[in-house]
């Protein structure tokens, strides 16, 4: 198999984990007389389009969002991941919980699939790095990842941290060995790791991305009392509890991620 101008002096390859590449659009040559303006700033303030490259071998099996593929060439096929009716209803259930597709396809065998382009930015994340319960993550972040990597829907603690914490009831959790690639509209560079160890990290806003599934969400008063915590301006705040790792966007709450950049046409 040969493929020729997959990269050149204006998409090249940024970033490399395991079977995942990111190709950056450094330019966008694609512009005409309508929009080269628009797309000149964009550039300036690097907005660009970025796609997720996988590379399989023959023995690395991967799992992607369904409808992300852009195209694939080598001997590659797709199998659903479905076990009957039973499965299928189960995973209907649990996309109803969040923002994620019933049915993730797996792609196997030996050669290329490109994922479809995103002004996103791509997070690679070796899901084992999180710990022995993996890792928690916003909904709507789920591109792909190593078919090694499990996929559950995970309950927030409690009811008031889902409601006052303006959280859902429900995340994706993914535990495992494999390398998971995430959609963000916060790039790496701008994410803080902070890594409790028997400790207590507070946030006032949706500013968390994604965190360890080991440590417990909560919703708390800033101060012992209501008054307090109303004299203080702050009032309540997400609460992570225990012995894990937390990255967390300081500059975009994680609600307006989602939307942030559904106004940019592809």
């Amino acid at each position: 198999m040969d493929i020729r101008n997959l990269t050149n002096e204006n998409r090249k390859i940024v970033q490399q984990q395991g079977s995942f590449s990111v190709l950056s659009y450094l330019r966008d040559a694609s512009v005409n007389a309508m929009n080269a303006e628009r797309e000149y700033f964009m550039d300036k303030m690097d907005v660009r389009r970025r796609q997720v490259m996988i590379s399989l071998n023959g023995n690395n099996p991967v799992t992607v969002q369904a409808g992300a593929m852009q195209w694939m060439a080598g001997n590659v096929e797709v199998k659903t991941g479905i076990q009957g009716v039973g499965d299928f209803l189960g995973k209907m259930v649990k996309s109803s919980l969040t923002q994620e597709t019933a049915v993730k396809p797996v792609y196997y065998g030996a050669g290329i699939v490109m994922l479809e382009p995103t002004y996103k930015h791509i997070l690679l994340q070796d899901v084992a790095s999180w710990g022995p319960q993996g890792m928690t993550i916003e909904d709507g972040m789920f591109l792909a990842c190593d078919s090694t990597v499990q996929h559950n829907i995970v309950a927030r603690s409690n009811f008031s941290s889902a409601v006052a914490g303006g959280e859902g009831l429900f995340n994706l959790s993914l535990r495992g060995n494999g390398v998971v690639a995430l959609e963000s509209n916060v790039p790496q560079s701008e994410l803080i790791e902070v890594s409790l160890d028997n400790s207590v990290l507070k946030i006032d806003g949706r500013y968390a991305v994604c965190w360890s599934t080991s440590l417990q969400f909560t919703v708390e008063r800033t101060t012992k009392t209501l008054i307090g915590s109303a004299a203080s301006g702050e009032g309540l705040v997400n609460v992570y509890r225990g012995t894990g790792k937390v990255l967390l966007a300081p500059v975009t709450p994680s609600y307006s991620m989602a939307a942030a950049t559904n106004s940019v046409s592809r």
